[in-house]
């Protein structure tokens, strides 16, 4: 792609890509607002059915079969084509909400969250495998704005919404929201996304390594509830299993991922690396920011979400304001700059918090948005560009398992420096400012190295030869 061709918004929104701008911002608002759902709507569904102890298994279970689902998508997508394994799984999403919105205890509600996660998963893969297929390289930051604003936008109506469902009407209402927008959704698809060739594959499903991710996932969830030790030890069992759930996939004539995944020899594996350890630095605030502001300043629950939203808004404002950046030699300054403001942005937060400054903590609350937004997009593009046109299905739809591993890997951590600190026994104020030290000095070690890992991904997108798609 040439560094002079631009893409401006009014594109995006005109007659031939306004279609597929919605589809995909459908596709992704269903996984940004149900990430959101459960810490609303869930407290009202446990005081009906009962069921406390295992409210917190409503989230996980999303979670790790979003991150299945969405391993085994580009598989699903060769051999069922883009448009029926949009609307199939877009279906099982349905059907999971059904279930859940329907459910006569909490064992149920479990049940259809785990059925919508797998679905949600493959659907938002999905959508990342659409967008090399569907826009030119020069209108793919452009997409990625609106996807940030998307998430912005769920991290206030995705509570706001759901709260307002479940008092108005019901918890249940809160899930069938879901209703309306999947048959917008599958409308608009069988509308627009072409039907689409299959891929004849030799039989067989990789059943052992779809296990292995979603084992591997499931021991960092365990890692993030368990005792200190124990959860040390679950971490390592999880990294090792999904090494090998890496291992074998390189070795397998069906391979759910590219062939260099986290190989920091190459663009796209290098990539991936950041994209995992970015969210990985910033889940301390993502995990605790909210429960501190309530815990040190008596900030009520609303108030301290809101705060703790800043960092959506941040992201979605630096997304969209760089999307028209031209020169790759820029987009490879924002993509290192990007882990080094996420740095500094915990340290404010860390210090807006030990000095009692809001405004401190403010600035670094947009420093981390600001330094998601002004790299996370073109992160991504950089990856899509260095794949080979062979490999760029798979490449896409690991961008958001990836990130979602790494959003699932940062809570674990936080969980295990934070326990391990001494803070969930801290007696007061005082304590609890000196247990989430070790908290904030891990999530900047792991910034660190998304920055070593940034700077590794430039270097080698300078010499890598780039794909059809960038040349579009």
């Amino acid at each position: 792609m040439s560094d002079t061709v631009e893409g401006r918004w009014a594109e995006i929104f005109g007659p031939r890509y306004l279609p597929v701008t919605v589809i995909l911002c459908l596709g992704v608002s269903l996984f940004a607002f149900n990430a959101f759902l459960s810490s609303t709507a869930l407290p009202s569904a446990v005081q009906e059915l009962g069921g406390i102890e295992v409210i917190s298994w409503a989230t996980t279970l999303y979670l790790v079969l979003a991150i299945v689902g969405g391993a085994a998508a580009a598989m699903l997508k060769r051999r069922m084509g883009s448009r029926w394994s949009l609307l199939s799984f877009a279906g099982i999403f349905l059907a999971g909400t059904l279930i859940a919105a329907m459910a006569g205890d909490m064992a149920q509600v479990l049940v259809g969250r785990a059925i919508q996660g797998f679905g949600e998963g493959v659907v938002a893969a999905l959508c990342f495998a659409l967008i090399p297929e569907l826009f030119p390289s020069r209108l793919v930051p452009k997409v990625f704005g609106m996807q940030a604003v998307v998430w912005a936008v769920a991290a206030f109506g995705g509570p706001a919404g759901a709260g307002a469902l479940t008092e108005l009407i019901s918890w249940r209402a809160a899930f069938l929201i879901n209703v309306p927008l999947v048959a917008i959704f599958c409308t608009m698809v069988l509308l627009v996304v072409p039907r689409g060739g299959r891929v004849k594959q030799a039989s067989g499903f990789p059943g052992l390594r779809l296990l292995a991710i979603g084992g591997g996932t499931m021991l960092v969830a365990l890692a993030a509830i368990a005792p200190s030790v124990q959860a040390v030890l679950l971490l390592a069992a999880a990294a090792a299993t999904l090494a090998g759930a890496v291992w074998l996939d390189r070795r397998s004539v069906q391979r759910l991922m590219p062939p260099d995944a986290f190989s920091l020899r190459t663009a796209v594996g290098s990539g991936l690396w950041v994209f995992l350890l970015m969210p990985v630095a910033g889940a301390a605030t993502a995990v605790y920011l909210v429960l501190l502001l309530q815990q040190l300043w008596d900030y009520g629950p609303t108030l301290a979400a809101a705060v703790g939203a800043i960092m959506a808004v941040g992201w979605s404002l630096a997304s969209v304001t760089v999307a028209n950046v031209r020169r790759r030699s820029t987009r490879h300054i924002l993509i290192q700059a990007g882990p080094v403001l996420l740095a500094l942005g915990l340290l404010a937060v860390l210090g807006g918090l030990q000095w009692t400054s809001p405004a401190l903590l403010v600035v670094g609350q947009v420093a981390t948005g600001l330094g998601f937004g002004m790299s996370n997009g073109y992160i991504m593009l950089t990856i899509m560009e260095a794949s080979s046109d062979a490999e760029r299905d798979r490449t896409s739809t690991l961008l958001p398992t990836t990130q979602s591993a790494g959003n699932a890997l940062g809570a674990a951590l936080a969980g295990v420096a934070a326990n391990a600190a001494g803070y969930a026994q801290a007696p007061d104020k005082m304590a609890i400012l000196a247990s989430i030290v070790p908290l904030f000095a891990m999530a900047i070690a792991f910034a660190a190295l998304a920055f070593l890992a940034a700077l590794r991904l430039v270097r080698l997108a300078k010499v890598t030869p780039v794909g059809t798609f960038a040349e579009e």
